[in-house]
């Protein structure tokens, strides 16, 4: 411890005298508005910015005042007291929300913004230049706002209407209004001072009664004849002043029908406009424009005007025509005055002249149809009158061409298909009917040109597939007949039968047959029950395929079957077969053979052994005792055999020999063993009886 403070005490000897003015902070900065932020207008008003700064020294402060985030005063002092910032008689202008800023030697904090709101405004005063004015004079108004300040908007209404508006960065307005209606206007203003993105209206100002006079001169328009005016009539218009005098100046007369000018003239001569009249319209309206500096006074009079013909109409017959087929265009008006006009001074013509067309009778034009669209135009005329009728634009049609008929994909016996029929010519609407031999499927179908018309069908029979047919009519003299539906049609694969050819036998090849009632291509696959993958895939043309097995050994013996499918997706399968691999023939043949010879062994064997055992007999009976001539009765021999004797060894020879010998015949029972005598092979000794 003692160290720390040693080297502490080193370090600040070492520093030497400290600058005690560059030591300081600001603490905080806040601005409050007096005597409150909530005034009424007139109210003196004191922004207070006290900034609290720990230091040493005194410190030059700079403050910065804003408003809405604009900076509208700015102050340098070296004093500790508080910036106080004032608005005396504060205004709705001074409204917003107020901050300020403290900068020291690089330092500075700003307050926290206060808002300053001041409510109520002075109500604006009208005043008029002259109370009483004549029509076209106007007069010069202001509207002044009393001790407001800021940016003002000034609207004028006259009689609760607004007439005007005017923007000031003043507290007045002045303009001149052109009051043209005669009486009494009563003309007030409003203004509204704008803060920000807001603004306040203030109220209505006095109200000021402005008396229009009207004006002692006024135009005048006569107009000859006025009654039975028919077209093609010379009229006789004048355009005047009444009430004219030397003190008036400035003054123009303008004549004009609807927005086509027809004279203008001065105040000191009418205006006389002759013309011929042309009945555009049932009436006609015509009007005399007095001009006095800004004031304009109108006197206007409409005429009836009865015309000699309607506009004519153009019209073909018949209404649709086909190309190169005769026609005929009647160009006639609807309506004729026929107390002013004769029938024979109306006369019709055609426009091109070169129509192509022969005149046929009064506005009747006939010829045959072009072959490409034409346009028309008729035109009536009598009196120096000329009226054209509307274009008739004529397209001539186009004859139906004979139908296709076709079908969108392969037909499927027993499923439903769709039949398209399309003309490749003619102008629609198209009417398609679709025919089964002489019958009419369902009702006819009307479609543009372009666009083919269809029906679904079923069949259930090949046969039944060239019996349709379709017809095509655009109203044309004659119908069109399409030839018959001539397409394959795809008959679903039935009745799989799986063949097997040739026997099964060892050592053969041998063929699965698959064949089926369909229509090719047809796709076949052989499967064994036990697997399933197919053994063979094939697509064949024909009704039938195989599948050839080469080799035939005993393990393809076993359950076959056959798949088959078509374009119709119907995937069928036939029944299950045995096939069962036989022995071959050389085999069978060669196993009896051996059988046979081993019988005929056993047949020489048994003749042998029989053989000796008959001389076996006779050789020991001529080694026996014989008894006398005259034996006795109850005397016997008998006759013992041993292990040792010839007879016993030949039996057990034989015996050894077959044991455990078998054979295999053709219908698969097994052979039996060759057997003994049972008195030979079921004992190793026995007695002979003899009698000697």
């Amino acid at each position: 411890m003692d160290l720390l403070l040693l080297l502490t005490s080193a370090l600040l000897c070492s520093c030497g005298p400290v600058n005690t003015e560059s030591v300081f902070q600001i603490a905080s900065v806040t601005l409050s508005i007096e005597p409150r932020a909530a005034v009424r207008r007139n109210t003196n008003v004191t922004l207070r910015c006290q900034a609290s700064v720990i230091s040493l020294a005194q410190l030059n402060r700079e403050y910065t005042l804003y408003k809405d985030n604009s900076v509208i005063y700015n102050k340098n002092t070296s004093s500790k007291e508080d910036f106080l910032y004032h608005l005396p008689e504060a205004r709705v202008s001074n409204n917003g929300r107020y901050k300020c800023m403290v900068r020291i030697m690089g330092q500075e904090m700003t307050s926290k913004s206060e808002k300053l709101t001041v409510t109520g405004m002075s109500p604006p005063i009208l005043h008029a230049d002259k109370s009483r004015t004549t029509e076209g004079e106007g007069v010069t108004v202001r509207c002044l706002a009393p001790g407001e300040t800021g940016s003002f908007f000034f609207y004028f209404y006259d009689n609760s209407s607004e007439i005007h508006d005017e923007h000031r960065n003043t507290n007045q307005a002045e303009i001149k209004l052109p009051l043209s209606d005669v009486g009494a206007h009563m003309i007030h203003c409003i203004y509204k001072v704008f803060i920000m993105s807001e603004s306040v209206t203030s109220d209505e100002s006095n109200t000021v009664i402005v008396t229009v006079e009207e004006l002692s001169i006024k135009p005048f328009l006569e107009i000859s004849p006025v009654n039975n005016i028919y077209e093609g009539d010379n009229l006789t218009i004048k355009c005047s002043i009444l009430g004219f005098n030397q003190s008036h100046k400035g003054m123009n007369l303008l004549l004009n029908q609807g927005t086509n000018l027809l004279s203008v003239g001065n105040a000191t001569a009418a205006i006389e406009y002759n013309m011929m009249v042309e009945a555009t319209a049932p009436t006609l309206s015509f009007d005399c424009r007095l001009t006095v500096k800004n004031l304009i006074k109108v006197d206007t009079k409409t005429i009836s005007v009865t015309e000699l013909f309607s506009v004519p109409q153009l019209i073909m017959s018949p209404p649709e025509v086909f190309q190169m087929k005769p026609m005929t265009l009647i160009c006639k008006s609807q309506h004729v005055a026929l107390e002013r006009v004769n029938k024979e001074d109306l006369t019709y013509s055609l426009d091109p002249a070169e129509h192509f067309l022969t005149p046929n009778g009064a506005g009747i034009f006939s010829g045959r149809a072009l072959k490409n669209e034409f346009n028309y135009t008729c035109i009536a005329e009598a009196k120096g009158i000329r009226k054209r009728s509307g274009t008739l634009t004529i397209t001539p049609k186009v004859p139906v061409s004979v139908p296709s008929i076709r079908v969108a994909d392969w037909p499927i016996l027993g499923e439903s298909f769709r039949i398209f029929c399309q003309s490749s010519k003619g102008s629609g609407p198209i009417t398609y009917s679709f025919w089964k031999g002489k019958t009419q499927m369902g009702t006819p179908i009307i479609k543009s040109f372009g666009q083919p018309a269809y029906i679904s069908v079923v069949i259930n029979d090949v046969k039944e597939i060239n019996l349709f047919t379709c017809k095509a009519n655009n109203g044309g003299e004659e119908e069109q007949q399409s030839a018959a539906l001539d397409t394959a049609v795809i008959e679903p694969i039935t009745n799989p039968i799986l063949t097997v050819i040739p026997d099964p036998v060892e050592g053969n090849d041998l063929y699965l047959i698959c064949s089926v009632q369909g229509t090719p291509p047809v796709t076949f696959r052989w499967f064994r029950h036990d697997k399933e993958t197919p053994l063979k895939v094939t697509t064949s043309l024909s009704n039938n395929s195989n599948y050839q097995i080469t080799g035939l050994s005993k393990e393809y013996s076993g359950m076959y079957y056959c798949e088959a499918d078509n374009r119709a997706n119907f995937k069928v399968q036939s029944d299950l077969v045995d096939v069962e691999v036989r022995m071959a023939l050389w085999k069978k043949a060669l196993i009896g053979g051996v059988l046979l010879l081993v019988a005929s062994l056993l047949i020489m064997v048994s003749c042998v052994l029989y053989y000796k055992h008959r001389r076996g007999k006779r050789e020991t009976a001529a080694e026996l005792s014989v008894k006398p001539a005259s034996p006795k009765s109850d005397e016997s021999l008998t006759v013992n055999l041993t292990h040792d004797t010839e007879v016993y060894n030949a039996a057990t020879d034989a015996v050894s020999f077959y044991d455990d010998k078998e054979g295999r015949v053709t219908n698969g029972t097994r052979g039996s063993v060759a057997s003994l005598p049972a008195d030979i092979s079921n004992r190793s000794s026995y007695s002979i009886p003899a009698t000697v």
